[in-house]
């Protein structure tokens, strides 16, 4: 059964002078699912995620979270109530300790979980008497994911979650970000350059270019619909024998969504002496997409 959406955008755009950086937008993320937003450079992630706190006003179109419309001041300040994010800077006043940054946050949210808050200070490594200025890129990351995570909030809007941790401390804070996800049932949108962090802890994925969405769908179905299907013949393959196949001496490989069998049949019917159908991962996938090459 479809879980309710709690992000809904219909034709959601933002412009910035000449230049559209969200062009159009739709987006559904259903309730209680952790979605994975994977896009390059400038594709708009950022912006997308600035405009559902209200950092930056859609130019047109729709966007609502919870039901709330992200383009009236008053609805933004709920959505805000409901909704934490961490943006990509992860920035601190300098002379402030973690204990005076964590105790001024704690005032304004009533569902703010001090157990929670201590449990994420252990494991993020975190000394409360440190101050900001003094905290490595890493260590404000941390810092700014304990905030979020542990003030309450039915949405975790994340930009770049893991930027600056080192592999284990992301790990660690990947694996608590999914526990707390599946205990307070949670939903999750964050953002990410890392596709096999996306790929191990998303069960969604959300593919944007050029500010539109090329891709949105539950993991498990996009690498169950996928299969690279690679052909070898005995000399050159034939001219344009694929679309947006690619060709490595005698092999051609390309990605096929649904109905292998049919792109085989018709591999081996113009002379391919072997055929391999493999599963894909997340990469394959994106790197397809993000060249125009998806079917």
């Amino acid at each position: 059964m479809d879980q309710e959406p709690v992000i809904v955008t219909r034709e959601l755009r933002k412009v910035y002078g000449k230049i559209s950086v969200i062009d159009g937008l739709n987006l559904e993320v259903p309730r209680g699912s952790i979605c994975g937003l994977l896009g390059r450079n400038g594709a708009g992630k950022t912006t997308l995620l600035k405009m559902f706190v209200g950092l930056t006003r859609p130019t047109s179109g729709e966007g609502r979270i919870f039901g709330l419309r992200i383009d009236r001041s008053a609805e933004r300040i709920e959505i805000r109530q409901s909704a934490a994010f961490v943006s990509e800077d992860k920035m601190f006043p300098g002379t402030a300790t973690v204990a005076e940054i964590i105790q001024f946050t704690r005032a304004f949210y009533p569902r703010w979980r001090s157990d929670l808050a201590e449990e994420y200070l252990r494991t993020f490594d975190l000394s409360l008497n440190t101050h900001a200025g003094k905290l490595s890129k890493g260590a404000r990351c941390r810092l700014a994911l304990l905030l979020a995570m542990a003030r309450g909030a039915d949405l975790l809007l994340l930009d770049e979650p893991t930027a600056g941790l080192d592999p284990a401390i992301a790990e660690q804070s990947l694996q608590a970000l999914v526990s707390l996800a599946g205990q307070q049932e949670i939903t999750v949108l964050f953002a990410s350059h890392q596709i096999a962090e996306v790929e191990q802890i998303a069960d969604r994925v959300c593919m944007i270019e050029k500010g539109r969405v090329v891709l949105n769908d539950s993991l498990d179905e996009l690498k169950s619909s996928y299969r690279r299907v690679q052909f070898v013949f005995e000399s050159k393959p034939p001219a344009a024998a694929f679309e947006n196949a690619h060709e490595d001496g005698r092999t051609l490989s390309l990605l096929v969504k649904r109905n292998p069998d049919e792109v085989v049949a018709r591999g081996t019917s113009m002379g391919a002496q072997s055929v391999d159908v493999a599963p894909v991962t997340l990469k394959d996938i994106f790197l397809e997409h993000m060249n125009g090459a998806g079917k």
